[in-house]
């Protein structure tokens, strides 16, 4: 079977829609809809139903989604298998949350070598839905993140939480704050909540990242407020430039580790879980 046939089953399953499809895999919507045909000819069965309402699956297309997805990240994994990885027995690909890799990831990359010493590692700081995408097709073994996206494929498991701490140029005081001095962080969902609960009149701001650098970056060249990590907080603070906002409490955010339900217990991606849970607390 053409793998870009299940690709665009997967594709489409997600969309719901040929045109959406089409666009996103780069190719007509003519293609799209052969592909389909040929899929569902080879397996003997319609898979979707269209209608105003948009591409659904039928019974026949649930009852193969999983064996589809199976398929995608089977063949990923048989590409990587064959690809050169030096020496090493096996070559893990892992991510890191974007704000976790600067700060974290020597002593991870330590803990991970110490644990397998025979695999080589590729490392890749992404953000989470992404590593949650590449993680369910085989592009990626392990990753650690911050948002979990549910997917029947995915197995998360919590290994801790970070800290964020607001500080500011202008003030000691959340009185002191002002919305165009503000720099708005959203690192993942439940910072967004939390944020939005401790400061509400901060939403809307002329800057806004979802990368703790980004953020510090535009603090120390703009000056004014912001959340950054506490490590980046008291960086800020030494250079007598920031102090830390004493009547606005951290904010916390928790991090996840993510694998293939299938790998779930395999004994060489518990030992990655057991090395991140381990070296969680060395920063």
């Amino acid at each position: 079977m053409q793998i870009e046939l299940l690709d665009t089953f997967l594709d489409l399953v997600e969309t719901r829609s040929f045109h959406r499809t089409a666009e996103r895999l780069e190719i007509t919507q003519s293609t799209v809809s052969a592909r389909v045909l040929v899929l569902e000819q080879a397996i003997g069965a319609r898979l979707f139903s269209r209608s105003r309402a948009g591409t659904q699956l039928t019974t026949e297309g649930l009852k193969f989604l999983p064996h589809a997805r199976g398929l995608r990240h089977a063949w990923t994994e048989a590409q990587r298998s064959v690809a050169p990885s030096g020496d090493a027995a096996v070559s893990l690909r892992i991510g890191i949350q974007h704000d976790l890799a600067a700060g974290r990831i020597g002593g991870w990359m330590a803990g991970f070598r110490k644990t397998l010493p025979d695999c080589a590692f590729y490392l890749e700081p992404d953000y989470s839905v992404q590593m949650c995408q590449d993680v369910a097709k085989g592009a990626l073994d392990f990753a650690i993140l911050y948002s979990p996206q549910p997917q029947p494929d995915l197995h998360f498991a919590s290994v801790g939480e970070v800290s964020y701490r607001l500080v500011s140029s202008i003030g000691t005081r959340r009185a002191d704050l002002k919305p165009d001095r503000y720099i708005r962080a959203s690192y993942a969902a439940a910072f967004d909540a939390a944020h939005a609960q401790a400061l509400p009149e901060m939403s809307a701001t002329p800057f806004a990242s979802g990368q703790e650098a980004a953020v510090a970056a535009l603090l120390q060249s703009l000056g004014g407020a912001g959340f950054v990590l506490d490590r980046t907080a008291a960086a800020l603070i030494e250079t007598g430039k920031f102090a830390a906002v004493t009547d606005v409490e951290p904010i916390t955010q928790p991090v996840y580790v993510v694998t293939h339900q299938r790998h779930r217990t395999q004994r060489m991606h518990k030992r990655l879980t057991k090395s991140v849970l381990k070296t969680f607390g060395a920063r």
